[in-house]
């Protein structure tokens, strides 16, 4: 079967950022979680049917060189938004898994206009009042990859991804990716006291999801989210964790392209 996407360098924003691209139609933004990106999976294959997936390759997550301006996720958030700009892709619909939600978060708060429609994806951000955003530093990286499902075993693409033992470069991107989400989210951990104050009054179609059994962003970071953000809808899978789009993806698809339309 013929690889369904690409993966190019391109020199924008004053970076040689690497891009993965597939599929046709109007353009969808793929933000990455803190992990960085896990490989092209069924939710990938099915939504390009439709739709261009673009999705960058986070500065300082072993393919894009670090960016040593960016101190926080405001300034990363920045940094795609130059992206877009120059590409002369805003607005544009944008989804972003965990860490890539917060950037999108950033983003659309500083600047409204810059995405027609806004999935998130169990999105750090936002300190829930109840519960504490999962410390994912202080464990060892297969902890924390455990920790991203509910059932491991019984998730074929989670074992595609991250089963059998790791190789050394595999190790070395996850801790460089690590390192990196440490140095933007260290203090406050995985979260802008800001960004919820910031969000209020926006006007653009947004819909969150969340897994009920999500053991890395807790319920009530999801309710401030939809509290702060006029209209946000909010879309649960019950019985997966912090990955549906790989725990459930048909019904992951189906509640993302209800939302996006064609």
């Amino acid at each position: 079967m013929a690889q369904s996407f690409s993966e190019e360098t391109m020199h924008v924003a004053g970076v040689e950022l690497r891009m993965i691209k597939g599929g046709s139609g109007k353009p969808l933004l793929m933000l990455h979680d803190e992990l960085g990106f896990p490989g092209w999976m069924t939710w990938n294959e099915t939504l390009s049917h439709d739709r261009t997936l673009l999705i960058p390759l986070q500065p300082g997550f072993g393919k894009t060189p670090r960016l040593e301006w960016t101190r926080n996720y405001r300034d990363l958030g920045g940094f795609y938004s130059q992206v877009l700009r120059e590409m002369r892709l805003d607005p544009i619909d944008v989804i972003g898994f965990s860490a890539g939600g917060y950037i999108a978060a950033e983003m659309i708060a500083a600047d409204p206009r810059i995405f027609s429609k806004m999935t998130l994806v169990a999105p750090m951000g936002i300190r829930p009042e109840q519960g504490e955003i999962m410390d994912i530093f202080p464990v060892t990286i297969r902890t924390h990859l455990r920790a991203t499902v509910a059932d491991p075993l019984n998730t074929p693409e989670f074992l595609k991804i991250y089963g059998g033992e790791m190789t050394p470069e595999q190790f070395e991107l996850f801790e460089d990716a690590r390192a990196e989400s440490a140095r933007l989210a260290w203090e406050p951990y995985m979260h802008n006291p800001s960004l919820p104050h910031l969000l209020r009054d926006l006007r653009v179609p947004t819909l969150l999801i969340w897994g009920t059994n999500d053991k890395v962003v807790p319920r009530g970071s999801i309710d401030i989210y939809a509290r702060v953000i006029p209209g946000a809808k909010v879309a649960t899978i019950a019985n997966v964790g912090h990955r549906p789009e790989i725990e459930n993806s048909h019904e992951f698809e189906r509640i993302v392209s209800e939302f996006l339309g064609k």
